[in-house]
């Protein structure tokens, strides 16, 4: 463990930051999920509906540094891909 002030502070922070990433990452990852159901399901207005709240979440962790901005891209464009489908 830490003994400087600093570097507990630092290390506080990053647990925080760490649970925050932890929950959008989850919260994105429900989205697309949800998603992905409703296209199995042959259920296309609620899926292209899920899709605009599923990008949005990406868009955000994208923006965030949560994961890489080509990462989302690619998951967007798969998603899209099968909602067209």
């Amino acid at each position: 463990m830490a003994n400087i002030k600093s570097a507990i502070k630092r290390v506080e922070v990053n647990q925080k930051k760490r649970a925050n990433n932890g929950s959008q990452l989850s919260a994105m990852r429900t989205e697309i999920k949800r998603v992905e159901q409703l296209v199995e399901a042959n259920d296309t207005d609620n899926a292209k509906a899920a899709y605009q709240s599923a990008s949005k979440h990406i868009d955000k962790a994208a923006q965030k540094g949560i994961i890489h901005k080509n990462a989302a891209n690619r998951q967007k464009a798969r998603l899209a891909k099968k909602v067209n489908a």
